[in-house]
């Protein structure tokens, strides 16, 4: 773990125009930067030619970092292969869903081939020798947003084949477990199994995306066993887990099983990208940060995320300020830019970094600069910061890869929203009601450390998670659950009794019609505040209570009364259950009234003033107060007395205080 706030960038010295390293090593020093990230984009220039190996650029640049007091992670430089390697093994690119990969991209290779593994071992382990004594490395990088490039070479799906053999053990088993006699798709021996790319069999199709997240997990710890034989025990291993992308950072990943593949680190790390300017709400940094605390229950590291960003991504004076304090509070140890300087020809030429293309320090590097003293002064009493929240999420890319085979659409129509927009409809919903959130995996069983436990979407899960989630309701727990939960098993699998399986009791109701709402169809309530017109969308289940209570109904001409959102006492617990989809200011109105009723508080503040806590190593509280507007905000939340930080001001009990438009401040108490 690092022993202080870490602050940095991205740095390729092989991209610069010029030669430059001192310069800029200097003018990192002096903004206050005292991290960068390097190697991971440059296997062509440290292997220009096969077998021949230059680490002179590497080592200048650490020479500099150490001589300006800047620490190095190094990253691995397999996620981009040299031209040399795709002309040895014209196979080496990926054959994928789409057919065969060109060179050109990055990530556009096989990451089972044999000649890959051969020629990124030899070259890790000839980085590694050069640069394993150097002090001013203080951990490692696993590759870059390592994916499985969607491989369908007939390697990768040999190893499938044995994958599922080690899973059903017989063809006949498989056939039962997916389904296979639909369309005369079943197997009469092994050798039988067919290209999976042409399967209309949704679990042996979503069997294979498992089995493609599996390859991402072996490879990571594959490459750990490389560098664990060069590290030095203070040296930490982490790798820049992403999420799914919209132009930005959005849901979850649905190509990694992040759980599984932190397995892989010993700190885990994310690439976190959002939108800015007026589109700037600080959503996405609490959910990819609740996300990367979860890999490892612990602090974590932003790789990357923007200084000036893509076209458009120009952030608003102050919200440089406003984004690295919002990771800080999430429980990051360090903030870190993609890139130093904006880069002069390729593809992200326009992504721009802490330098604009002039290379000159500018208003962003000066911004920078007044953040990394503020983090100097910071880093005491923030390092570390450990987050208690009362609320799981839980995350599930089996049922993510349901909801791509089964969407909340008619067949044949492209779906407006996947399990990432539920997802993050629910977690947003508690973001703007400052009720802070963790993630858990569909792994987990045991969800006694929480007072509430939220399944968005929880279409696969096998009866062992589904007891569990009883179980924990009837020893006292709360619950809420989504449309589509609990539908269908592990394998896509759909249950054949009454719905919610294994969970109607505990849910007190259950459905066997749903639909697509109509336009005009709303949801309405007299046991609920409501905003006018709450809009009901994409998915609506026809559900009958079985001792539980309607809190909602639907307003339609012909569905009108049918409960959409209902509780259920169930042993010492609650279940809620949301049974549609619908505005997202109808679900915050939910919210706030099914919350309290599981004993979770719910604070008078709204977004856009956004409140986060933590605890520090020192054990004092630390609150957040975070302005996600262009106006001045009054701010006058109850709190006790302490301390205002950096700055050391005494702040007395409930004292009212005025945020700048995206301005932020931190309190300090006992």
């Amino acid at each position: 773990m690092p022993d202080k706030l870490l602050y940095g960038v991205a740095y390729y010295a092989e991209y610069m125009p010029e030669d430059r390293i001192d310069a800029d090593m200097e003018l990192l020093a002096g903004a206050g930067f005292n991290l960068i990230r390097v190697a991971e984009s440059a296997w062509s220039t440290w292997e220009p030619r096969e077998g021949e190996f230059d680490f002179s650029l590497l080592l200048r640049v650490l020479d500099a970092a150490r001589a300006h007091g800047i620490s190095v992670i190094v990253g691995t430089p397999t996620y981009a292969i040299p031209p040399w390697l795709a002309k040895k093994y014209p196979d080496i690119l990926a054959d994928t869903h789409a057919g065969p990969c060109r060179y050109g991209p990055r990530q556009n290779f096989d990451i089972t081939h044999p000649g890959y593994r051969f020629h990124a071992e030899r070259v890790i382990r000839k980085l590694a020798e050069a640069v394993r004594g150097h002090p001013c490395v203080i951990g490692w990088q696993l590759d870059n947003e390592t994916k499985p490039y969607d491989t369908c070479s007939p390697r990768a799906q040999a190893m499938f084949k044995d994958w599922l053999r080690d899973r059903f053990g017989t063809a006949e088993a498989l056939n039962r477990e997916m389904g296979l006699a639909y369309w005369s798709n079943a197997l009469g021996s092994w050798e039988d199994l067919p290209d999976v790319r042409g399967t209309i069999n949704g679990s042996l199709g979503a069997e294979y995306q498992a089995f493609q997240r599996h390859l991402v997990t072996e490879f990571l710890q594959w490459q750990r066993s490389i560098i664990d034989e060069y590290r030095r025990p203070d040296q930490f291993v982490t790798h820049n887990f992403d999420y799914e992308w919209r132009g930005f950072s959005f849901g979850l990943q649905p190509e990694v099983d992040q759980f599984e593949a932190a397995r892989a680190v010993t700190l885990a790390g994310c690439d976190i990208y959002h939108p800015t300017a007026g589109a700037l709400t600080g959503a996405e940094i609490a959910f990819g940060g609740a996300s990367a605390r979860a890999l490892k229950e612990d602090n974590y590291l932003v790789l990357e995320t923007q200084a000036q960003g893509t076209f458009g991504r120009l952030p608003y004076p102050g919200q440089l300020r406003l984004q690295a304090l919002s990771h800080i509070a999430a429980g990051a140890d360090c903030v870190e830019y993609w890139p130093w300087h904006s880069i002069h020809n390729a593809l992200e030429s326009y992504w721009k970094g802490v330098l604009s293309h002039d290379l000159t320090p500018h208003e962003t590097y000066r911004e920078c600069a007044a953040i990394g003293a503020e983090l100097r002064a910071l880093s005491p009493h923030l390092l570390h910061l450990k987050k208690r929240n009362r609320v799981a999420v839980m995350t599930s890319p089996r049922s993510q890869t349901g909801l791509q085979w089964f969407p909340t659409a008619p067949m044949g129509q492209t779906p407006a929203k996947n399990y990432s927009d539920y997802l993050r409809w629910l977690c947003d919903s508690l973001y703007r009601l400052n009720v802070e959130y963790d993630v858990v995996s569909d792994a987990a069983r045991d969800f006694t450390p929480y007072d509430l436990l939220v399944l968005p979407c929880l279409y696969a899960a096998p009866e062992d998670l589904l007891r569990a989630v009883g179980g924990y309701v009837k020893g006292g727990g709360h619950l809420l659950a989504s449309f589509r939960t609990g539908f269908a098993d592990e394998h896509l699998k759909i249950y054949h009794d009454a719905q919610p399986h294994l969970l109607t009791d505990c849910l007190g109701l259950t459905y066997d019609r749903f639909t697509q709402p109509e336009p005009g169809t709303e949801l309405t309530s007299d046991r609920i505040a409501l905003p006018e017109h709450v809009a009901v969308t994409d998915w609506m289940e026809l559900i009958e209570l079985r001792g539980a209570e309607a809190l909602c109904a639907y307003a339609h001409p012909v569905w009108g009364g049918v409960p959409a959102v209902t509780v259920n006492a169930y042993g010492a617990g609650q279940a809620a259950y949301l049974a549609a989809c619908f505005d997202p200011d109808g679900l915050d109105a939910v919210l706030e009234a099914l919350l309290p009723r599981f004993g979770i508080a719910v604070p008078e503040e709204r977004f856009p003033l956004v409140i986060r806590r933590g605890v520090n190593s020192a054990g004092r509280h630390i609150t957040f107060f975070l302005n996600y507007s262009g106006a001045a905000m009054p701010v006058a939340a109850a709190h006790p007395a302490g301390t205002f930080l950096p700055e050391g001001q005494a702040a007395a009990m409930d004292e009212t205080f005025t945020l700048p438009p995206w301005g932020g401040r931190i309190l300090e108490t006992e």
